[in-house]
């Protein structure tokens, strides 16, 4: 219709072979628990257990492995990612689906707080040193802006470029 403007969506909306990309932590900002995650925050985690021993679930469900991590790496930003739904698995095909739609789009960590420290001033806890032990595709994320950025498209070799920082 002529005059009406659609609202932008976050994910990009394509079709193929269920790769993504997104933040699923930003450093600096307080989630809706009061914690904030520091830079380096990561970076023990990821260097002992790497992208293949993090686990992709659905809403923290240890029972909906979802997918695996290509890439999990601390930038500037925060934690970002790069992984395959599994369209082997009836909800890695759903899930590809509503990440194409624009259906969802959260990103969660689960993890288990190793170092942190109060902040009184900002009423959080900031978070020092995490354990990395999952990421899930989420309908609310607890952080807000930790979402799926980019949705890959199979055989259009130039989008390749939304997933190189």
């Amino acid at each position: 219709m002529a005059g009406v403007k659609t609202p932008e969506r976050p994910v990009a909306a394509v079709a193929g072979s269920g790769v993504f990309v997104g933040y699923a932590s930003l450093f600096g900002r307080r989630d809706g628990a009061g914690d904030i995650v520091l830079p380096g925050a990561f970076t023990a985690s990821l260097r002992r257990r790497g992208a293949g021993d993090i686990r992709m679930l659905f809403q923290h469900d240890a029972t909906e492995p979802v997918g695996t991590w290509l890439d999990i790496r601390e930038t500037a930003r925060g934690l970002y990612v790069r992984g395959r739904l599994d369209r082997n698995v009836q909800r890695g095909r759903e899930l590809a689906s509503l990440l194409e739609s624009g259906g969802l789009d959260g990103l969660s960590i689960g993890f288990k707080t190793v170092k942190a420290r109060r902040d009184a001033t900002r009423a959080a806890r900031l978070l020092t040193e995490i354990d990395l032990w999952e990421i899930s595709l989420v309908t609310f994320p607890m952080l807000e802006g930790a979402r799926v950025s980019a949705v890959k498209q199979a055989h259009v070799a130039r989008a390749e470029a939304l997933f190189r920082l």
